[in-house]
C-alpha cells in the first residue's frame, strides 16, 4: 500500500519537473507565420514572430538578414533590416508577437524594400535574431525559403 501510494505522489511531482520554463533571460522566438513563399514584384511580404523573454525588457532591436541561394553576383547575405522594437512598459514573463512586412521591388510608403536578383527568379532564406535591452541576444531562428519571382 505504501509503494502504491508513494507512486501516486510521485507522478505529479515528476511532470512538475520536466515542465520546461519558456521564460528565460535570453529572449527566446519562433516564427508564427509567413504569409507567402513566391513573390511577384510588387508584393508584400509579412512575417510574425512570437516571442518570449523573462525580464520583458525587449525593446531593444530585431535583426533581419536575407540570404540568397540562387544570385552569384549579389552579396550572399543582406541584412535588410535592423528594426527598432518599439518602447513599451515591460512586464515579467512577457509573451507576445512581433509584426513587420516588406515590399518586394517596390517603395511602398511604410515598408522596407527587398529586392531579387533582377534577371532571374531568386530563391531566400531570412534569419532572425532579438537583442533585449540587458543586451542578451535571442538564437537566430531562419525561415524556410521564399521565391522572389523576377
Amino acid at each position: 500500500m505504501k509503494t502504491k501510494l508513494l507512486i501516486l505522489l510521485a507522478i505529479p511531482f515528476l511532470f512538475y519537473a520536466c515542465k520546461k520554463n519558456t521564460y528565460t533571460t535570453k529572449p527566446q522566438i519562433s516564427i508564427k507565420s509567413i504569409n507567402a513563399t513566391t513573390l511577384n514584384q510588387g508584393d508584400l511580404l509579412f512575417f510574425e514572430l512570437e516571442f518570449t523573454d523573462k525580464e520583458g525588457d525587449i525593446q531593444d532591436t530585431l535583426w533581419v538578414q536575407k540570404i540568397s541561394r540562387t544570385c552569384p553576383g549579389t552579396p550572399g547575405a543582406q541584412f535588410i533590416s535592423k528594426n527598432k522594437v518599439p518602447n513599451f512598459t515591460a512586464t515579467s514573463n512577457l509573451k507576445g508577437t512581433l509584426e513587420f512586412g516588406y515590399a518586394y521591388n517596390a517603395n511602398i510608403q511604410g515598408y522596407s524594400t527587398i529586392t531579387g536578383c533582377g534577371t532571374k527568379n531568386d530563391t531566400a532564406y531570412f534569419k532572425f535574431w532579438l537583442k533585449d535591452k540587458a543586451q542578451n541576444v535571442s538564437d537566430t531562428i531562419t525561415s524556410g525559403n521564399i521565391v522572389l519571382l523576377k
